[in-house]
């Protein structure tokens, strides 16, 4: 059984995907070519936002707006440490500090009601509060409502990290479209996923997205030999842009059959596991279909009843970011951000794809009904 199915989604879309590369291996722009202008306005278009630039992965989505920020030594951004590495990775790559602050239960995304704290906590250790980077987690969209209520009072600006909610929605507005900016992923196990590494940047800010596609190739001012800032390489490369473009075409269709697959699990396991929650007027993407086990001990027996019967499954995210060693510096221990530190300890993942059928659902629930 896959985790995730590529291949039935590949076998949908090859002919008309093999005609494009084909088309730009003929023309010989093989990096930010003609495609990649398509998809901007096409990805713009279905997030609706004024602008979109993409870029060469995830991580340089969120990187490259808070270099364009000016973020910096000195300066703390504010994010959940119950996320991969990459959302606080790139604030200590631009030079700030991470201050973490820990999550809803049910929902497994940032608490607002506990943004105010961690700005004290910020300048209590002679830091300049700057921003906040909430994550669309497994594909629900953060509760973006009170986040930009409570950013505003404690004068941050909001960095989106939708690397796992691109096509989630708060009331028909899609994720990608809160705060300043949002940054999306189009690393192949996502959602809307190329063949190797992607990201696309969205913001409605004029001056910003000027200074953000200076900071995507090497800070270039009039020419690329006129570097006026300091930047980097986060071109997006045209084959690529090439796969979203197709598979933008079956977009909309895969989620609803992610909706689909989510439901079924969730009317099955409801009472064996804690199942995902997803808020009125929220719909998710499903990046994952993540559960909780009643206790790690209980986590171990129901991953490993999985494997036994072929069945793969996931653990994201193990270690939360505030005890990993990289983070050590910061001076977290165990306890301090104790909703996170349970999830981690009794979180894991089952397949999650549009093309998962009737009877794996029910061969992977009726494995943990029966563990």
């Amino acid at each position: 059984m896959q985790f995730i199915d590529l291949v039935t989604q590949k076998n949908r879309i090859r002919e008309n995907l093999m005609q494009r590369i084909e088309s730009i291996i003929d023309g010989g722009q093989y990096v930010m070519g003609p495609e990649m202008v398509e998809v901007e306005k096409r990805l713009a278009d279905y997030v609706g936002t004024r602008h979109c630039l993409s870029c060469s992965s995830g991580t340089d989505a969120l990187l490259i707006p808070l270099m364009a920020k000016g973020i910096s030594p000195g300066d703390a951004v504010l994010t959940t440490p119950f996320t991969f590495v990459a959302t606080a990775e790139v604030i200590s790559l631009a030079g700030a500090t991470p201050v973490f602050v820990d999550v809803l239960p049910g929902t497994f995304n940032i608490d607002p009601d506990k943004v105010g704290a961690a700005v004290a906590e910020a300048r209590s250790k002679g830091l300049n509060p700057k921003a906040l980077i909430p994550v669309d987690l497994f594909g629900l969209p953060a509760e973006y409502d009170r986040l930009e209520q409570v950013a505003a009072e404690h004068g941050l600006w909001i960095l989106e990290d939708a690397a796992q909610g691109f096509g989630g929605t708060v009331g028909g507005r899609k994720a990608g479209s809160f705060g300043l900016v949002g940054a999306t992923s189009f690393f192949p196990a996502k959602p809307l996923g190329c063949y190797g590494d992607g990201g696309a940047i969205f913001t409605d800010d004029d001056e910003l997205v000027e200074l953000m596609r200076s900071v995507r190739v090497h800070g270039g001012g009039e020419d690329r030999y006129n570097n006026v800032r300091i930047g980097l390489n986060g071109r997006f490369d045209t084959i690529q842009a090439a796969v979203i473009l197709e598979k933008l075409t079956i977009f909309d269709e895969e989620l609803d059959l992610r909706q689909k697959a989510a439901d079924a699990y969730s009317a099955r396991l409801k009472g064996r596991v804690e199942v995902p929650e997803v808020p009125e007027g929220y719909t998710s993407c499903w990046a994952q279909y993540s559960v909780l086990a009643a206790s790690t001990d209980d986590r171990a027996k129901l991953m490993a009843a999985l494997k036994e019967a072929g069945i793969p499954s996931a653990i994201y995210y193990p270690i939360p970011l505030h005890l990993q060693k990289a983070y050590e510096n910061l001076g977290y221990k165990p306890g301090d951000f104790p909703i996170t530190e349970d999830f981690s300890a009794r979180v894991f993942a089952l397949p999650m794809h549009p093309y998962l059928k009737e009877d794996e659902i029910e061969q992977i629930c009726g494995v943990i009904l029966g563990a």
